[in-house]
């Protein structure tokens, strides 16, 4: 796994406009060495201000939509078009602004597809198995960006401190008794994260610069889930100056735009 570097922004208006511009720019180079590219998705109030920004600036044009997997790293289990669904958010923002390939959309599924909570996951697990390829070497495909937002209690995805999930080694599991409503979700668990070619962390916030801190030191991922966020050549955590506010300097490698 990456050694994680820390790139500090302003504030989290200016944080969320350069990693959208930092997206477009990572799918761009992938299209153009490999033809297709895929991303996965976070929610929250700054993912989905990152998707805003990439929809509202021209150079999203420069991301061949078409050839792009798109794929969520947890769901809340909801009905489809639920307001506090991860992807009702995404297209809203940007998914329904760009010519994207519906086939290319991977949705986790919710109460409404008939499936339970586990076999939603289960589904979304032989999805991810189909798409995986022989040089991803396991079940999940090598993910090219995985975003990821961070609480302050150090959660990524719905992988919250001390639950069941950051034990399990399936690529991906119901989450029962989430502290945070609704209660049942859908998540990635850590080795699918590690998957990644690159995972990029989000944070804005005075709030979450504990958690920072402790995501970017030796803390052990079952107490502190971000601390297991890594990608397998590249790990950002792409902080505004609040969230950044308790990092040592000898932590990661910072640098401010």
């Amino acid at each position: 796994m990456s050694v994680p570097s820390v790139v500090v922004h302003r504030d989290a208006d200016v944080l969320a406009n350069a990693v959208a511009a930092r997206i477009i720019t990572r799918l761009v180079d992938v299209q153009s060495a490999r033809g297709s590219a895929s991303i996965v998705l976070t929610g929250g109030t700054v993912g989905i201000a990152t998707l805003a920004a990439i929809a509202a600036t021209p150079a999203r044009d420069a991301v061949d939509w078409r050839r792009l997997d798109i794929w969520w790293g947890d769901e809340r289990f909801l009905p489809s078009g639920d307001k506090e669904r991860n992807e009702t958010g995404a297209r809203e923002a940007l998914l329904d602004h760009v010519d994207v390939n519906p086939e290319r959309v991977h949705v986790m599924l919710g109460p409404d597809s008939g499936l339970t909570a586990e076999e939603s996951a289960e589904s979304y697990a032989a999805e991810l198995r189909r798409a995986a390829r022989p040089e991803d070497h396991g079940p999940v495909p090598g993910f090219d960006v995985m975003l990821l937002g961070m609480g302050p209690d150090s959660h990524v995805a719905s992988l919250f401190p001390g639950m069941p999930a950051l034990y399990d080694t399936r690529p991906v599991v119901a989450v029962h008794g989430a502290p945070k409503p609704p209660p049942t979700r859908i998540s990635l668990t850590l080795p699918a994260i590690q998957s990644s070619r690159e995972v990029w962390v989000v944070a804005a916030g005075e709030e979450k610069s504990g958690a920072v801190r402790l995501a970017l030191s030796d803390s052990g991922h079952v107490q502190v889930p971000a601390s297991g966020a890594r990608g397998r050549a590249r790990t950002l955590f792409l902080l505004d100056r609040a969230a950044a506010s308790k990092i040592p300097p000898e932590l990661g490698r910072i640098s401010s735009p």
